[in-house]
């Protein structure tokens, strides 16, 4: 089997695209290794300094070749993209005011990370990880088989857990982690969502959603259903990202690139 990903996103309503202050980010199976495909999303917290940097050190991060699904090496991840993020040459013309909130604002952010293992072998599985109130939905044949972490529609809140820049937050991530894993097969689909996006679907109608984001197919046509909710009120005005896994037996065969 295989696996690929479409990233869909939309910035607050009212705010230009560069204003998305979300991260993800993907890689490859390597035939080289027997490694599987990796996912994750990341939401930075619209009250940090620097969130879309943070956002993306750790979705980039997770998706490395030497980060594993354990402790320690989910530990080196988290401790690696604080110091990147702290030292990023971006920050090399940074006022007095930028660098005073690097040390005293610093940013934050909910994760989810996903990994796809024995593809190619009797067990093909996804394993996850996650902070916060990102969360992975399987769809099998438009049917929700479950999702990660179980939350319901009341458990969205404005104090998610999450991975932190400060240092010193740096022992409790470990203790925020939680993990999931399941079985897969071809014609699965993986939705990997931020928390506003999450909070809608899971108080939709799984008749009509699964089919509607399957049928996904512009960065126009998420960006207008994510506008169309937010003007009924139906999803909270936030930063919205959505990572479709397609899992497959083979390679499709065309690609369509939306310009």
């Amino acid at each position: 089997m295989h696996a690929w990903q479409v990233v869909f996103s939309a910035p607050k309503q009212g705010n230009d695209p560069w204003e998305w202050e979300d991260g993800a980010a993907a890689a490859p199976e390597d035939p080289a290794t027997g490694r599987g495909p990796r996912f994750a999303v990341a939401d930075g917290a619209t009250e940090g300094f620097g969130s879309t940097r943070w956002a993306m050190r750790l979705a980039e991060g997770f998706v490395a070749p030497d980060v594993e699904l354990t402790e320690s090496s989910l530990l080196g991840w988290a401790a690696r993209a604080q110091d990147e993020w702290r030292h990023d040459p971006l920050l090399a013309r940074a006022s007095g005011v930028e660098l005073f909130k690097l040390d005293s604002v610093g940013s934050f952010a909910t994760f989810l990370g996903c990994e796809l293992t024995d593809l190619t072998g009797r067990h093909p599985r996804w394993r996850a990880v996650s902070v916060g109130d990102t969360v992975l939905f399987h769809v099998r044949g438009n049917r929700l088989l479950g999702h990660f972490p179980p939350m319901s529609s009341d458990d969205f809140g404005v104090n998610p857990a999450g991975v932190s820049t400060a240092p010193s937050a740096l022992p409790g991530v470990l203790e925020r982690m939680t993990y999931a894993e399941g079985a897969v097969e071809p014609g699965d689909l993986l939705y990997l969502a931020t928390d506003a996006l999450a909070h809608w679907m899971l108080r939709q109608d799984e008749d009509e959603l699964w089919g509607l984001l399957a049928g996904l197919d512009h960065p126009d046509r998420f960006r207008a259903l994510a506008d169309d909710r937010r003007e009924t009120k139906e999803m909270t005005n936030d930063d919205v990202t959505l990572m479709r896994v397609s899992v497959a037996a083979s390679w499709p065969d065309q690609l369509v690139v939306c310009v």
